[in-house]
């Protein structure tokens, strides 16, 4: 099998290439190199990179022929990005989804679409099921929406074989806590190694779905593998076990490296939503999902890796 990871250089498409590489696939991973690192794929010497921008069609089609599958990866992250530079996240995830789907169609290649739980916004009943009505509440979200619909629409159209996969909070060994707009984990567990003061906004109960990175690229895998009565649908890709908020992940950081943080206390972030929970039923039917990496196990295997290689 050949594969295409757009966003190959990030957390997740880097992940997922290590995985496919050692599963037999032959891949070429596409990345911009804006956000992701070539670090990340140090140790998958059998990829094939092309260093490119989703925006351009040409060049995604060129990256796509002879694959039969096309992990899309590749996004502008992060709520608070998103409002700061709306146009640039709307050009990147809703453009560079449709230049993906374009490339699918001209190669006959299906799709693997990462989404994302944000699309959910704020909900008055728990958990998330996806036939909810999504309530966006970011440029960020919007964009991971509109991709869904794309993705959709390609399906029920013309026939390309398109799944979306709605990631809740995805965190693992190797996620940078260098950005600006980097996740809760790695900051966290950061603060806690170096004896600085995290930082938490609003009172720290919110709570998430936190999902370990091993179990998002196994549903990768089983997406790619799915028959058409997933095709053209948008799954939920949680961790399986009830959320945890900001809290209860800086205490889980603190005794795993022996630190007692005095987190500095911010105002709640815009677009935040107070909490996220997957009901994963439908991706268990359909896909075979099954996460198998608890919160406790999860953070153990993170903070161990900090400590191994050093800060990612």
């Amino acid at each position: 099998m050949d594969a295409l990871v757009t966003g190959a250089a990030g957390f997740i498409g880097s992940n997922l290439c290590r995985r496919l590489v050692e599963e037999g696939y032959h891949v070429r991973g596409l990345d911009d190199l804006s956000d992701g690192s070539l670090e990340n794929l140090a140790n998958v010497p059998a990829l094939d990179f092309v260093e490119a921008d989703l925006r351009d069609a040409d060049a995604v089609i060129g990256a796509a022929r002879g694959v039969d599958v096309i992990f899309h990866q590749g996004a502008k992250r992060s709520v608070p990005r998103s409002l700061e530079q709306p146009v640039l996240t709307t050009e990147v995830n809703v453009g560079g989804t449709l230049n993906v789907l374009l490339a699918a169609k001209a190669t006959n290649a299906r799709v693997v679409a990462a989404s994302s739980s944000s699309v959910y916004g704020e909900q008055d009943v728990m958990p998330q099921v996806e036939t909810m009505y999504p309530r966006p509440r970011s440029p960020y979200a919007a964009s991971k929406l509109a991709g869904e619909a794309y993705c959709h629409a390609y399906w029920v159209s013309v026939g390309v074989r398109a799944i979306s996969m709605r990631y809740f909070n995805v965190y693992g060994p190797g996620q940078s806590p260098e950005s600006e707009y980097a996740a809760v984990v790695p900051k966290f567990i950061v603060a806690c190694m170096d004896d600085t003061r995290p930082v938490i906004h609003g009172d720290g109960e919110q709570a998430r779905d936190f999902t370990y990175i091993d179990d998002v690229v196994e549903a990768n895998l089983q997406a790619a593998r799915a028959a058409d009565a997933a095709q053209g649908r948008a799954f939920n890709i949680g961790g399986g076990a009830e959320p945890t908020s900001i809290n209860r992940i800086l205490s889980l950081a603190a005794d795993l490296t022996g630190a007692s943080p005095d987190p500095i206390r911010e105002p709640a972030r815009a677009g935040d939503v107070r909490r996220t929970d997957a009901d994963i039923s439908l991706a268990r039917e359909l896909l075979g999902f099954d996460p198998q990496v608890r919160i406790e196990t999860g953070m153990a295997r993170t903070v161990a890796s900090f400590s191994h290689h050093g800060q990612p």
